[in-house]
């Protein structure tokens, strides 16, 4: 039952209570008001959009070693749980937001949800092009229930391997102290546009993301590991528990040589306005 209190006020939108029409947005309902899972058993899982930026036009920028290894493996994840993943490299933004902004534009009915990881440099709110820096929501603003209908009650996804500041987290030791769509209107129901994203970020705001010049980043190589071995298994937020585990257990910084980088951790973070549980059944 929906809630109607007086009381509740707008905070964007215009305001309650305006005298004027208000023209109300639909979308078609992928699943049912109450379900308690996602609708996986579109005839398409998706489209994977894969930003790999390796190359900066930035002096200030070096060049990503190791991230073509990452963009790989999660190619190779990522198909195996049936996105139809496309591969985007160095882009500048402008060339970005184009493909951004046209995907957003498609017909997603047919499609469970859409998935988009960006492997770059970034910092406090910011990640990089190949040209200049720019924030997430001018990604993923595209997606929202009112830019891309096709898409609303649906997961979208994004995974973003880049770093949130110049922080480090030495860590701390442990010890063990003893060693269907009916066409009826009653049944229909409103969602917030910003429902249903889930951004999962390879580290925390404001701390360094690690990378490995040979096997890629810490973030990535967890991710892929999971999505390889459970992808069909656990929901997605068990997952990544799972890859926070991996990469808060299982790596740690190798720099003998500079003692302020050296055996230092990181733990990944991740945001959800998912309102199911989302499963990556098989098709």
């Amino acid at each position: 039952m929906t809630e109607n209190n007086s009381n509740d006020t707008a905070d964007a939108w215009g305001t309650i209570g305006d005298r004027g029409v208000q023209q109300t947005k639909v979308a078609r309902m992928p699943v049912e008001r109450y379900a308690s899972e996602y609708n996986m058993n579109h005839s398409k899982r998706g489209i994977a959009m894969i930003f790999n930026h390796e190359i900066f036009e930035i002096p200030s920028l070096k060049p990503r070693a190791g991230t073509n290894v990452d963009c790989d493996n999660l190619c190779k994840a990522l198909a195996q749980i049936h996105f139809d993943v496309k591969l985007y490299k160095d882009l500048r933004l402008r060339d970005m937001m184009q493909r951004i902004e046209e995907v957003s534009k498609w017909d997603h009915s047919d499609e469970d949800c859409i998935l988009i990881a960006i492997l770059s440099h970034g910092e406090m709110g910011y990640i990089y092009a190949r040209d200049c820096q720019y924030k997430l929501d001018n990604i993923w603003g595209y997606f929202t229930a009112t830019q891309c209908p096709t898409l609303a009650g649906k997961p979208k996804l994004f995974f973003i391997q880049a770093c949130q500041g110049d922080q480090l987290d030495a860590g701390v030791t442990l010890i063990n102290r003893t060693e269907t769509d009916s066409g009826d209107y009653a049944m229909s129901y409103k969602i917030p546009i910003h429902a249903d994203f889930l951004i999962a970020y390879s580290t925390i705001p404001g701390f360094y993301s690690w990378r490995n010049t040979t096997k890629g980043s810490w973030f990535m190589q967890s991710l892929c590991h999971e999505l390889n071995k459970n992808g069909k298994k656990y929901d997605i937020l068990t997952l990544l528990t799972f890859v926070c585990q991996r990469v808060a257990v299982d790596f740690e910084s190798n720099s003998p040589d500079n003692p302020n980088m050296h055996q230092q951790k990181q733990i990944p973070c991740i945001t959800t306005m998912l309102t199911r549980i989302l499963r990556f059944t098989d098709k």
